[in-house]
């Protein structure tokens, strides 16, 4: 699977919106996710940047003509902001929400660690989990949370490497 691939987080109601190719293949089975064509995409404008006050309405057209107007509260603002950014770009979306429950197994895709890692990280109280039946489950938001915490150590262990090469390298220890 493809690594550094991004996600985005906007928060509307405990709704997330992801386009991480991991997140893809652990929720296949679950959402349906969505790309516009090339020709979709060239036939819509770009969204005009919203400044604070706008209003969000949705207009539906059904299939016998009628049209339907939805008003979104402000707060929907960036989420939908995000999504039709996303999806104009030629990325690939689903809305998650944040207290989804995952497996281990799906939870190690996000990860990028082995599965019996995620369960140790459990074990230990690193990844809050309940059982369903014999199952470990956690919540997406928990599992994206370790994700943060482990990205921002291996950010640290990388620049104090960099800094013992530079040691090396320039000083000669």
């Amino acid at each position: 699977m493809e690594r550094g691939g991004y996600f985005s987080y906007c928060s509307y109601e405990r709704l997330a919106l992801y386009t991480w190719s991991e997140v893809f293949a652990m929720t296949s089975h679950v959402l349906q996710f969505t790309k516009l064509s090339d020709r979709d995409r060239k036939a819509v404008a770009p969204m005009p940047n919203l400044a604070e006050g706008d209003q969000l309405e949705l207009r539906i057209r059904r299939e016998g003509g009628q049209l339907q107007t939805l008003s979104l509260p402000a707060s929907a603002l960036a989420p939908v902001e995000a999504l039709l950014d996303h999806l104009l770009r030629g990325k690939r979306v689903a809305v998650l929400t944040e207290d989804q429950e995952l497996s281990p197994t799906d939870a190690s895709t996000i990860l990028g660690i082995s599965r019996p890692l995620v369960v140790l990280r459990m074990d230990r109280g690193d990844l809050p989990f309940r059982y369903v039946g014999k199952h470990r489950r956690a919540k997406l938001k928990d599992v994206l949370a370790l994700k943060a915490k482990l990205d921002a150590r291996q950010k640290s262990l990388d620049a104090l490497a960099e800094d013992t090469e530079d040691l090396i390298v320039n000083h000669g220890l």
